[in-house]
């Protein structure tokens, strides 16, 4: 019998894992019971906002007709923020995003009052053409908030982030060899396995970014609870307090009638006063009165957020600055959660490289759940219910987000939350009456998702006849649908030999 040299018991004893079996066996227990738990609710936040990291392509792709703008002069911002102020209640915030580097297009969004929010792209002359984008507001909105009442849904959301970041950490400490095997994938043999060394190699892969994905979305899903936390242990309760630390104040109420200034001045007056910063977006509140502001939010090339900002007021002088040398770590941290969450910097690399390990993460949770209904079956305890229902989930939620693409195409008109639940409920509530086996099940939906995929694409591509960002989201459609054919009809081949 071999033994070991004095060297390869060091080695052994510098990579032993610093958890016992014992505390292993007990992580990897409260890992599969928070994975289990919110799972649904996982896959479903970490699928859309998959899909919202691709809000500029997809707003395209919905309204063909709208301008994509590179550069837009200021005469034409100002044109266009004038134009709005005609078409909207006096009570609502205007805000104008100018083309950038890592986003074309401009826009104006109006919103506040009752309810009120409607966007327009600009053309080059400064003139509106309604963005209309439905199905990507519908997307955005169930990322952000599920379509719940927006501080119960940003809640769920915040905790679902909390749920993810720590089946994450568990995940981790459960798996001594998931670091020394990351490169080791056993295909074509056992499902199980098959499905766990997926689970744990992209798991591992990615997990820087889906570590940051997690912690910034409970940070902005609990910012509420965060504020509220922060007003008790400092303010007694208030809340205000705590948001002064980073808004400004509002000013002085003073609701007397005032014009609008000239507001391509503004914003030459500001960048004139942030050397080497470029104006990238206006918001202008409480238009029309003499307490009314105008704010120009600059950004720098090697910076990822906007962090130079000028203030007017009515009449169009200056009252508040801010520039990166006034902000202190904190506040720089904190306005960048939002860019790293979404991944809306860096251009188009930066969103395909966030979509692919967006897609990695529901891979992963998706696996997750498969691995412990095989791991049932192979047990002698086999679920089929819930493999069924684990199928109209996971495969399930990709088929009813692009039915409602396509009923928003035909009729815009439709309400899309009512529309996505009730297809939802359907889908899964009719698993119950489906005796079929939940593997042969989530077969039979890969391909109505790949056809409706296909379909999609190439209905869209004949309607539009255009280029750009159309033709790129239904190149994605068709690429997708075309490989969920392929690997369907691998996996049948799979089966029958």
């Amino acid at each position: 019998m071999t033994q070991n040299t004095p060297s390869q018991v060091s080695r052994a004893k510098k990579w032993r894992w610093p958890i016992s079996p014992e505390t292993v066996r007990s992580v990897l227990s409260s890992h599969s019971v928070l994975g289990l738990a919110f799972a649904g609710a996982i896959y479903l936040v970490c699928l859309s906002g998959t899909l919202t990291v691709f809000t500029p392509d997809l707003q395209q792709w919905e309204v063909p007709a709208a301008p994509v703008l590179t550069s837009l002069s200021d005469e034409a911002a100002g044109r266009a923020l004038v134009a709005v102020t005609k078409q909207t209640p006096a009570d609502t915030k205007l805000y104008l995003t100018m083309p950038t580097p890592a986003k074309a297009g401009a826009t104006i969004i109006a919103y506040g009052g009752k309810n009120f929010e409607r966007t327009w792209a600009i053309a080059q002359d400064g003139a509106l053409v309604p963005l209309d984008a439905v199905w990507s507001d519908f997307i955005l909105n169930l990322h952000l908030n599920l379509h719940l009442p927006r501080s119960w849904g940003a809640f769920i959301v915040g905790l679902t982030g909390v749920a993810l970041l720590s089946s994450l950490v568990s995940g981790v400490l459960a798996h001594p060899r998931v670091v020394r095997d990351a490169f080791h994938l056993r295909l074509g043999g056992s499902r199980r396995l098959q499905e766990a060394d997926l689970h744990n190699r992209l798991g591992i892969w990615a997990l820087p970014f889906h570590f940051t994905l997690a912690l910034t979305g409970a940070l902005l899903g609990l910012s509420t609870l965060i504020v509220a936390a922060l007003s008790l242990l400092l303010y007694r309760g208030d809340t205000t307090k705590v948001y002064e630390l980073f808004l400004d104040p509002p000013p002085p109420v003073d609701a007397r009638a005032a014009p609008m200034p000239d507001i391509a001045a503004l914003i030459a007056q500001a960048r004139a006063r942030s050397p080497g910063a470029e104006p990238q977006s206006i918001l202008m509140e409480r238009r029309g009165r003499a307490d009314m502001r105008i704010t120009v939010h600059a950004g720098r090339p090697r910076l990822l957020t906007q962090q130079d900002e000028v203030q007017f007021d009515a009449r169009g002088n200056p009252v508040a600055e801010e520039h990166p040398r006034d902000l202190v770590v904190g506040s720089k941290v904190l306005s960048g959660i939002g860019q790293v969450h979404f991944g809306w910097f860096g251009g188009l690399p930066v969103r395909i490289a966030y979509g692919l390990l967006g897609l990695a993460l529901c891979i992963v949770t998706s696996s997750g759940v498969t691995i412990w209904l095989a791991r049932r079956r192979d047990r002698g305890r086999p679920a089929p219910g819930w493999e069924r229902i684990w199928a109209a989930i996971c495969w399930g939620q990709p088929i009813v987000l692009t039915l409602t693409a396509m009923i928003a195409a035909l009729a815009p008109a439709t309400p899309l939350p009512a529309t996505w639940l009730t297809l939802s409920g359907l889908m899964i509530g009719g698993v119950a009456f489906v005796r079929v086996p939940g593997a042969r099940l989530a077969r039979m939906m890969r391909w109505v998702l790949a056809a409706l995929l296909i379909a999609l694409a190439l209905v869209h591509a004949a309607w539009t006849l255009t280029g750009g960002a159309v033709s790129l989201v239904d190149g994605v459609l068709l690429a997708g649908g075309v490989s969920l054919l392929i690997g369907v009809v691998r996996t049948r081949r799979h089966v029958a030999a």
